[in-house]
């Protein structure tokens, strides 16, 4: 083990996860989101195929420079009613901006903030999850809102999210 020459402790780099979650958090910070500030890293053979930030698309008004939240105002739970958003997901961005032959079989790393600094929940939402299948990765790691590790494989979690849709009622909002 080397020695952080700074104060002479004992220095031990980050795991591979953990790495790769600092890196989304820094990417959040790029988050035009009033609300909520999310992080998504690609990831393939330890290698970054692409960042992605949640914030509205490309050339239009983004709600920190219009200095309001749509969903905010109106008082949407996280969760519901994303049609009156105007972000774009970090993990819908991730995957627009990569090379989707390098994204099969890659990792996705998310992390994110609530506005008041606290770590928020970086589970997708059902549509980055199909997102995410689309795009053949193989694997989410998150943090969750208490800052524990979450690693699951792409199939279990829309499996898991999927048996969540079809038990939900009918015509009825919901979280997953």
């Amino acid at each position: 083990m080397s020695r952080d020459r700074k104060n002479n402790k004992p220095y031990s780099r980050p795991g591979w996860d953990e790495y790769f979650l600092e890196i989304a958090r820094v990417v959040s910070s790029r988050s035009t989101c009033l609300r909520r500030r999310y992080g998504a890293v690609i990831v393939k053979d330890n290698v970054i195929v692409s960042t992605g930030y949640n914030g509205a698309p490309r050339g239009s008004t983004n709600c920190i420079d219009r200095g309001y939240c749509r969903r905010k105002e109106l008082n949407i739970p996280a969760g519901e009613r994303y049609e009156l958003c105007e972000a774009v997901h970090a993990e819908q961005n991730a995957i627009i901006n990569g090379a989707p032959e390098r994204m099969k079989d890659a990792t996705i790393y998310i992390a994110g903030f609530e506005e008041d600094g606290n770590l928020a929940n970086g589970k997708p939402c059902l549509l980055c999850q199909r997102m995410i299948v689309n795009a053949m990765l193989k694997e989410v790691v998150y943090l969750n809102a208490e800052g524990m590790i979450i690693k699951i494989s792409v199939n279990e979690l829309y499996d898991k999210a999927n048996g969540a849709a079809e038990a939900a009622p009918e015509n009825k909002d919901y979280k997953i």
